[in-house]
């Protein structure tokens, strides 16, 4: 029997020792911590889009500027023309005024209309007086002044043509120019107390240039120079030819053509 209770006592023993050693429930162990070098970055505001780098005017910018061209071009000015309008071999100084009106239908193209009007005084020989009457014909005419004898000129002129221009400079713009058209040739003499008017038309010829130099977009001064052949049939002369020659100088005013503004021309203007 006491064996029996010693061989119990030492069981209870050991499992009182077992239970005394036993661990505590596991406890769940704590998350090992990210070290701060490898968190993840806060999230940040998207930057905003960077702006657009200005965009250079191209090569060609200033050319296509200089390119810009008026669509109506207005003229007027005073004429000066040596003149032979009624083949007596002399040359007469003539002025008057010239005036056109120009439609560009490209910066080197345009259509123009042109008038003018020449006054002055014309030589004609004694003698040899036409295309006034002669002293001995019905009727007669004696001027009483010789060599020559005075014949108060007026000459008219309206022409259509063409006029070419070189719109390269800044400053200034040649151009040819070749018109054809209608003219007039009206002279009056007197002779012993009696006046003779002679009248006589045909056609007209111009060619020649010159250049505008530019005030401001819409001013310009004018200088021409034009070889001005005329082909007048009088009743007693016939139809001859004249060859005569006239400068002119005036304003030109410019209508102003509105260029739309594009992108190019934003940045252009940009600081």
């Amino acid at each position: 029997m006491r064996r029996y209770l010693g061989v119990l006592a030492s069981v209870a023993a050991l499992y009182a020792m077992s239970w005394a050693q036993a661990p505590t429930p596991a406890q769940t162990p704590a998350p090992a911590q990210t070290p701060a070098s490898a968190q993840t970055p806060a999230a940040q505001p998207p930057a905003s889009a960077p702006e657009p780098a200005e965009i250079p005017a191209p090569p060609g910018a200033t050319r296509r500027l200089a390119a810009q061209y008026p669509r109506f071009e207005l003229f007027g000015g005073g004429t000066y023309a040596e003149a032979g309008l009624f083949n007596a071999g002399h040359w007469a100084g003539l002025y008057g005024w010239d005036a056109s009106l120009g439609l560009n239908a490209a910066s080197w193209l345009g259509f123009i209309v042109e008038g003018g009007q020449y006054f002055g005084t014309s030589k004609i020989p004694t003698g040899t007086q036409a295309p006034f009457p002669s002293c001995s014909g019905t009727p007669s005419f004696c001027p009483t002044t010789s060599p020559t004898f005075g014949v108060q000129t007026k000459e008219y002129n309206v022409l259509f043509g063409a006029q070419f221009s070189r719109r390269k400079y800044e400053r200034w713009t040649p151009f040819g120019e070749i018109l054809y058209g209608h003219q007039g040739t009206r002279g009056q003499a007197s002779a012993v107390g009696t006046v003779f008017t002679e009248i006589g038309t045909g056609r007209a010829l111009v060619a020649g240039g010159g250049a505008d130099f530019k005030i401001n977009p819409r001013f310009a001064l004018r200088f021409k120079a034009d070889y001005f052949q005329t082909a007048t049939d009088f009743a007693l002369l016939g139809k001859q030819k004249q060859d005569n020659f006239r400068f002119s100088a005036g304003i030109v005013i410019r209508s102003v053509h509105k260029k739309k503004r594009t992108l190019e021309d934003e940045n252009q203007a940009e600081p």
